[in-house]
């Protein structure tokens, strides 16, 4: 394994922690700031539509920047949102520093890729990509436990101060160990925006946002739905997130395994259990063993989607992958911010905390009918697949090639 995804990785985990560990500490933070939950989510829904805005915003910028002083810049972006949450005298500058740190992620994860995809031979593209997604997925595991438990013994505010220093940490390895790669010649915007003319890439964006969807629906609120449903005490939520993060380091494993294998079975498999699992949730989060399993359950196949929906996004944006590799990352988080909000309303609406569920399963079940229809799609266009491969110009190439 080259040293440089163990970099793009420690960049990921910093990146992982800050945005899943608000989700442990929305009480205290609530609570606070006197806000109430729903309004607290969102923090939540706030950095997901950065997500959202940055990763176009930022990749485009980053066009002109070898791509190692960009993800350079883009860790500098991370630590200093993290510092103003950390720092922030009222909730609207807290979401302010949110959105700041937000903006790196999507970039970062979209320009990551692609160097983790040219350090690799060809073969071994998806798990390359699944290496750096570790980071993200071992964030769940140690960094949003550990956070989660810093904010409630010691203050939330430290939890974000120590996800700067992580930081500072991604940022030094980057610098240290990413080796300089050269912008690949020919490719401008207008290439990278040609992608967008795919229907395949289209759908696969679109079932990220949905399959994602589903697993935050049920995420964002598992605080308050285990403390006031299943029963748990308020400590018991760091040991319920790290088998959370459990689920997403296995699924991310298995799922950049068989992406290189058997893309679209990986997720016709993924995405129909998550949404069972999401519909049992209502009933299994009455209960705290079945609960905790679920939610396990739910990690794995979510995550189990990320390799697979990624690697078909840079199969299908030919050779511009740089902003559709982004903007795919920007749709995990639209499906965040989507399912954030839709949970924040069917809780409001007096639903009660397992509502969210119910709104998963269903965003789980329309990415599954998406990925039928896409996979229907693609045995319709294959007589003419060699054309359209054809067709993509030369000048569409470069970033393909590993330089």
């Amino acid at each position: 394994m080259p040293l440089a995804l163990l970099a793009l990785a420690i960049g990921a985990f910093g990146i992982g922690t800050t945005e899943f560990v608000i989700m442990g500490l929305l009480p205290e933070v609530a609570g606070d700031f006197g806000v109430s939950i729903p309004t607290a989510g969102l923090l939540v829904t706030g950095y997901a539509l950065g997500v959202v805005i940055g990763a176009p915003l930022m990749t485009v910028l980053g066009t002109r920047i070898p791509r190692k002083r960009m993800l350079m810049l883009l860790m500098g972006l991370f630590i200093a949102g993290n510092l103003l949450s950390a720092l922030a005298p009222a909730f609207a500058i807290m979401v302010i520093g949110r959105v700041i740190a937000s903006l790196a992620h999507g970039a970062f994860f979209g320009i990551g890729s692609v160097v983790a995809a040219e350090l690799v031979a060809p073969q071994k593209k998806a798990g390359a990509i699944a290496m750096m997604f570790t980071g993200l997925t071992v964030a769940n595991v140690i960094g949003v436990p550990l956070g989660t438990l810093i904010g409630q013994h010691v203050g939330w505010r430290v939890t974000f101060a120590v996800v700067a220093g992580l930081g500072v940490i991604g940022l030094a390895g980057i610098a240290k160990l990413v080796p300089e790669l050269p912008r690949p010649e020919g490719v401008h915007l207008r290439h990278e925006l040609a992608a967008f003319k795919n229907a395949q890439v289209l759908l696969a964006m679109a079932m990220t946002v949905l399959g994602f969807g589903g697993v935050f629906a049920a995420v964002t609120y598992i605080a308050p739905m285990m403390t006031h449903v299943a029963g748990f005490a308020d400590g018991s939520v760091t040991w319920l997130l790290v088998l959370f993060g459990l689920g997403m380091v296995g699924g991310n494993l298995v799922g950049g395994r068989f992406a290189d294998r058997a893309l679209m079975p990986m997720l016709y498999i993924s995405l129909g259990a998550l949404a069972v699992v999401l519909a049992l949730f209502t009933l299994t989060a009455h209960n705290k063993i079945a609960a905790a399993v679920t939610i396990a359950l739910i990690g794995a196949l979510g995550f189990a989607t990320v390799p697979p929906l990624q690697k078909r996004v840079l199969d299908h944006a030919h050779g511009a992958p740089t902003l559709a590799s982004a903007v795919n990352i920007g749709a995990f988080n639209l499906g965040n911010a989507l399912s954030a909000w839709l949970g924040g309303l069917v809780i409001s609406a007096g639903l009660g905390y397992t509502a969210p569920n119910w709104v998963g399963a269903a965003l789980a079940a329309a990415a599954l009918v998406l990925a039928v229809l896409s996979a229907a799609l693609e045995r319709r266009e294959t007589p003419h697949g060699a054309t359209a491969a054809a067709f993509a110009a030369p000048a569409d190439r470069p970033a393909a090639v590993h330089h």
